[in-house]
């Protein structure tokens, strides 16, 4: 098994494990947090799928790292419509 081989592995259980906490939890937050790990996994395999070559391919490491921003942005306006979401279910202001 080479390191390639392991990173595949390692990204794809990670992702395998951000789907099925995605399908198995009903609270909103878990599933922000499901929804990051899942794209964690994928940006391992796009990583590990980059180290392919001798050169490592400049473009998936540039989608890996727009990945990483839009993810962060992701995240925040996630957490923001989340906290608003419940706070108009209570029936008050967040």
């Amino acid at each position: 098994m080479t390191v390639l081989d392991l990173y595949l592995l390692l990204g794809a259980g990670i992702a395998l494990a951000g789907l099925m906490r995605l399908l198995l939890v009903s609270d909103r937050f878990a599933r922000l947090i499901a929804m990051n790990v899942l794209g964690v996994g994928s940006l391992a395999l796009l990583l590990a799928l980059a180290a392919r070559s001798a050169p490592v391919d400049p473009v998936l490491s540039a989608l890996v790292i727009t990945g990483l921003v839009i993810t962060v942005a992701f995240t925040g306006v996630g957490a923001v419509l989340i906290r608003r979401i419940e706070g108009e279910e209570r029936g008050g202001e967040p």
